[in-house]
């Protein structure tokens, strides 16, 4: 009977663990667009197009840091250094260039948000609050800062309370608002009220 038990609460305890892992992986695959430009993605057959693309993008940032070598003072061009880092999967780099570009001007909260998302990859969560929160304060009806926002709490820093919340703001900005991998940001609301509705 004993060992029954044991067996039962290992196979709960490993249904919880898989659980706890599928939730990070869902959450994380969630904050990986910025905010100011659609995604593109390249056929994953095709390699000779994924080299093609990222040749390309190293051309680019090479370009642009060229550029910045004779113009250090422009906003614009660190801006755009800061969303060829954040696509090539270089947060700390993109950091400093979103940083810089902020220095030099009073920003918006698509390079808030994006910055967020930046500091969110580099495991600085409270940081990545700060700026989603800088976003919004920026522009309230901002959506992608309070989307994020929400996922940050909900995945990263386990307050589903507080995301619920977040993502209901949202909703009232745009009832049909929904994540980048196309889900409803209503059914996330639902399925998370579900979980802490069944943890009573």
């Amino acid at each position: 009977m004993a060992a029954k038990q044991g067996i039962k609460k290992q196979t709960v305890l490993i249904a919880i663990f898989l659980s706890f892992i599928c939730g990070l992986m869902a959450g994380a695959g969630l904050v990986i667009f910025r905010s100011d430009t659609p995604e593109t993605s390249v056929a994953a057959n095709s390699s000779s197009a994924v080299q093609s693309k990222s040749n390309q993008q190293s051309g680019e940032i090479t370009s642009l840091e060229t550029q910045l070598a004779a113009d250090p003072s422009n906003f614009q061009l660190w801006t755009e250094l800061g969303n060829m880092y954040y696509d090539t999967g270089q947060p700390e780099k993109a950091i400093k260039a979103y940083t810089r570009s902020l220095e030099l001007h009073t920003g918006d909260a698509n390079i808030f948000t994006d910055l967020g998302v930046m500091y969110r990859r580099t495991g600085q969560l409270s940081k990545a609050i700060e700026y989603f929160d800088r976003a919004i304060a920026q522009n309230p009806r901002h959506e992608q800062s309070r989307l994020n926002k929400g996922i940050v709490l909900a995945y990263d820093l386990h307050q589903p309370e507080k995301a619920i919340a977040v993502w209901e703001d949202l909703l009232r900005i745009d009832p049909d608002a929904r994540t980048a991998s196309g889900d409803t940001v209503r059914d996330l609301i639902k399925q998370f009220k579900a979980q802490l509705g069944g943890n009573k």
